[in-house]
């Protein structure tokens, strides 16, 4: 098919009703991006450091952060920009490309909690044979296979967008390239599109939901069979900072995505958006290294050493 585009770029929205804080609402976003970066590298860096630490549960965590990383990294830096300067223009080109890695890196988390949420059910009721099932050489497969799998189902729904007719209103109510609002814009007949990015976007919202769902009910059930009470606190520590990010995760973008038209929804994805771009990735690190005593005693150590040197 030719690609008939008339539009050559597009103009982000961004926040219009709030354009006239910018200048307070710039250095609180740009605060918190730095906060992020620094708080997911540091995991990074921590966890290939220390040789305690280079274990499924940290080598998955670790992953979970790099995406982190680079997926706040492809939304913030526009976003602070247009805080400071107001509507900012953005070739087509680099608008798919952004709308790409979004969606890639997006799905890459979802699926990454998913193994998370097996490699602690693992842990907590196959404890026996977790060192023998859950070795550094399935991680490591388990984290190839999550990037694999998104990149498939992401880039046909990219490609299928890129072959879009835009000769319409070219105004994007958003802070980054938001696929459905960019379908939205299109002169085309998008019916076809639409229902595709609903699909896609439901199966990997729901498929690892379910996966999750299925094996916290089976870590409750081996929870609360422990015969005392301090093991089924541990037990359950262990789980409820991986419980605290699910929820956040995925109440907003159940909120943002799974609606078939996504006309009913354009008006308050930037405000859900914000928690998965900039609240959650910076609640991320707090959340999973506040009550580690082996992140703690990792930090510590690592702490000593640049003292020592």
């Amino acid at each position: 098919m030719r690609n008939e585009i008339t539009v050559q770029e597009f103009i982000l929205e961004g926040f219009p009703a709030v354009q006239h804080l910018g200048n307070v609402l710039f250095p609180l976003h740009l605060l918190a991006f730095l906060a992020s970066v620094m708080g997911n590298t540091l995991i990074i860096t921590i966890t290939w450091a220390d040789h305690r630490l280079q274990t499924p549960m940290y080598i998955l965590l670790s992953s979970f952060s790099f995406c982190e990383c680079v997926f706040i990294s492809t939304v913030i830096p526009k976003l602070l920009v247009i805080f400071l300067l107001g509507r900012q223009i953005i070739p087509f080109t680099d608008c798919l490309t952004q709308a790409f890695f979004t969606l890639f890196l997006g799905a890459t988390i979802f699926f990454l909690m998913a193994a998370m949420s097996l490699d602690r059910y693992l842990a907590i009721c196959k404890p026996l044979h977790y060192p023998s099932i859950m070795n550094p050489r399935v991680c490591f497969l388990l984290v190839f296979f999550c990037y694999t799998l998104s990149f498939f189902v992401i880039i046909g729904l990219v490609i299928k967008v890129s072959q879009l007719s835009f000769c319409g209103p070219n105004v994007i109510p958003h802070f980054f390239c938001d696929l459905g609002s960019l379908i939205h814009l299109s002169c085309s007949d998008t019916r076809s599109t639409e229902m595709l990015a609903f699909g896609l976007t439901s199966f990997i919202l729901f498929a690892t939901l379910m996966i999750t769902i299925i094996v916290y009910s089976n870590i409750a059930v081996t929870i609360m069979r422990l015969p005392s009470a301090k093991e089924r606190q541990k037990a359950f520590s262990t789980c409820s900072s991986h419980l605290i990010v699910l929820s956040l995760m995925y109440g907003s973008c159940v909120f943002i995505y799974v609606k078939p038209n996504p006309r009913y929804r354009l008006d308050s994805n930037r405000e859900a958006a914000l928690v998965n771009t900039v609240v959650t990735p910076l609640l991320n690190p707090v959340i999973y290294t506040l009550r580690n005593k082996q992140v703690h005693q990792a930090l510590r150590d690592a702490l000593s050493r640049v003292k020592l040197q």
